[in-house]
């Protein structure tokens, strides 16, 4: 758990460079002007689609009820995409750059023998986007059972983030069985930080960092962990 703390400390520390901060703010800003047009373009439609959907009952008041059910609904959709667009765009874009940063500050001893790199990395961030807004956007209706507001948004964008990143953090320093290895050493970790980063997500205006903060997040804990199993297995750095 320390080392965990530890990690988040570093993340932060870095977010706070100049180098790294417009890798930070430029994916979040794309992402919501491209579904901020979108949203307006079809927000009436969208309206009158959940509304349709939803229950109809026999009682004074229900038609406004279900108008603002389905305007929280639209709003949490966009929500998770404009969030889920930001992260792969760190992922794809962002990440190579700031892993550059990292790796050459902080663990410059742990050489990088990554195979197939950039086209693992985008097959993993366009699969673990893919299903992350499917299975969101399927389970969004629960978000108007009482209680499920607290644990919905966090399980998925906590599984986005680990999903994501515990791949891309490592595909350029690692080697495949080192991936495996460290996949398999590190899944609480990973699960650990990608909630602790999933709730950074949901604080108004720290969201604007949230994707770049997970994303260096992920960098600590996987850099480091590679260069304790190096170490381990007798390899020189």
């Amino acid at each position: 758990m320390l080392e965990l703390f530890a990690v988040f400390a570093r993340a932060a520390r870095d977010l706070a460079r100049a180098d790294m901060l417009w890798q930070a703010v430029w994916p979040p800003l794309v992402a919501l002007g491209i579904w901020g047009i979108v949203a307006t373009a079809v927000w009436a439609h969208g309206i009158a689609l959940i509304s349709g959907m939803l229950p109809t009952f026999e009682r004074s008041g229900w038609a406004w009820m279900a108008h603002w059910a389905a305007v929280f609904l639209l709003l949490a959709a966009f929500a998770s995409l404009v969030y889920a667009t930001a992260l792969m765009l760190v992922a794809t874009f962002s990440l190579p750059r700031m892993l550059a940063l990292v790796a050459a500050r902080d663990y410059p001893d742990v050489l990088p023998h990554g195979e197939n790199v950039f086209w693992g990395s985008l097959a993993n961030t366009l699969a673990a986007g893919a299903i992350y807004i499917v299975g969101w956007l399927a389970t969004l209706p629960l978000l108007l059972v009482p209680g499920a507001i607290l644990v919905l948004p966090l399980a998925w964008t906590a599984w986005l983030n680990q999903r994501t990143f515990r791949f891309d953090a490592l595909a350029e320093h690692a080697t495949r069985s080192e991936l495996r290895t460290l996949t398999a050493r590190l899944r609480p970790r990973f699960y650990v930080a990608g909630f602790g980063t999933a709730l950074t997500a949901h604080i108004p205006v720290v969201n604007l960092f949230a994707p770049a903060y997970t994303a260096l997040v992920f960098v600590h804990l996987a850099l480091g962990g590679l260069r304790r199993l190096r170490r381990e297995s007798g390899v020189e750095l």
